[in-house]
């Protein structure tokens, strides 16, 4: 198990991060607190790469797995943005930068192609990791606590016509097992608008196609449930009654997941996205889609049929219903449709 962060009234010694050399501990900002170091031995195991900016990096994905127990998708995040933040720094210490150092960071990530949101996502975690130093006393203040990313990208995120729809969800061969799953899968993408990290995650006890209903586990494991349409419960029952159980009897111990790889295994996220793109080429329907494609278009159809917007955000799980707005559109015959009706001086 790896070795948990000490207070330093444990420590034998504080270690630079600079230097890897023996020093003083940094005066505390709050009085008559102690302060906490990091020590940056690392023990008998091999020493991370990066010098002390990979010793840092490391005792925070520790920090936040197993003091913060967040959930692996979000460590698996910290952990890709803080490579390339490494990487960025090209061997200067973190320590020493200042925010208008940080604020160049992000500027490079404009200039590589990022999409707002992922730049957005990188200052959460420079903030966060930063926040941590703080806390362990390794910097007396953090640079990236008036960090920002600029304006959010409010951008209408791609979806599929009802048609194109069709198109993918008709796309598998249902005379073979493989498509017996994938025609499963992609109906059950779209009847819930679940991600696919809720449907690589969905067990079979959570799906209950007698009630027509399924229980979704989605960020920060809040759980919710989800209506099934007859389409999604005729496929998931061809899947889970036949060929599931074949796949199954290929894993050691009986798995509990509702979709398996072929040789019994959870499905995952990426192989998830993969079937997504294989049918969207099969059906002749936009080659870029993903399995966020089918949840924006969920929502999207949604509102556009007349489903009152915190019903739409309740099935997505969003905490706030300005997500909501966000990730749905409605078209402008549905808007002129909706003025026509309501509006006092029609």
């Amino acid at each position: 198990m790896p070795r948990r962060i000490q207070p330093a009234s444990r420590r034998p010694q504080a270690v630079s991060a600079d230097t890897g050399s023996p020093s003083a501990p940094l005066p505390s900002s709050t009085p008559g607190r102690r302060p906490r170091r990091i020590i940056l031995d690392t023990g008998a195991g091999p020493a991370p790469e990066g010098g002390p900016t990979g010793i840092l990096v490391q005792r925070f994905l520790e920090y936040v797995r197993h003091e913060r127990a967040l959930a692996d998708n979000t460590q698996e995040a910290y952990r890709r943005d803080l490579r390339d933040f490494s990487t960025w720094l090209a061997g200067r210490n973190p320590i020493a930068l200042t925010v208008r150092d940080l604020g160049d960071y992000l500027t490079a990530l404009n200039k590589r192609g990022l999409a707002r949101a992922s730049v957005a996502r990188q200052a959460a975690t420079l903030r966060t990791f930063y926040a941590f130093l703080q806390l362990e006393g390794v910097v007396r203040e953090s640079p990236a606590e008036l960090l920002t990313a600029g304006r959010r990208d409010d951008s209408i995120p791609g979806t599929l016509s009802p048609e194109q729809v069709d198109r993918l969800l008709s796309s598998p061969d249902t005379t073979t097992d493989t498509g017996r799953r994938d025609k499963a899968l992609l109906e059950l993408l779209y009847a819930t608008g679940c991600r696919a990290s809720e449907v690589s995650s969905l067990r079979l006890a959570d799906v209950h196609l007698g009630e027509s209903f399924c229980t979704c586990r989605g960020k920060g494991d809040k759980e919710r449930v989800v209506p099934l349409g007859r389409r999604a419960i005729a496929a998931l029952r061809a899947w889970i009654e036949a060929p599931r159980a074949a796949y199954a009897s290929r894993a050691g111990t009986a798995p509990s997941w509702v979709m398996l790889s072929t040789r019994g295994n959870r499905l995952s996220r990426m192989r998830i996205w993969e079937i997504v793109r294989l049918h969207a080429d099969q059906a002749g329907v936009p080659p870029d889609i993903g399995p966020h494609t089918l949840r924006h278009s969920f929502a999207t159809h949604l509102v556009a049929g007349g489903v009152d917007l915190r019903h739409v955000q309740e099935m997505l799980g969003h905490a706030s219903i300005a997500t909501t707005q966000r990730y749905t559109h409605v078209d402008a015959s549905r808007l002129k449709s909706v003025h026509g009706k309501f509006h006092p001086r029609r």
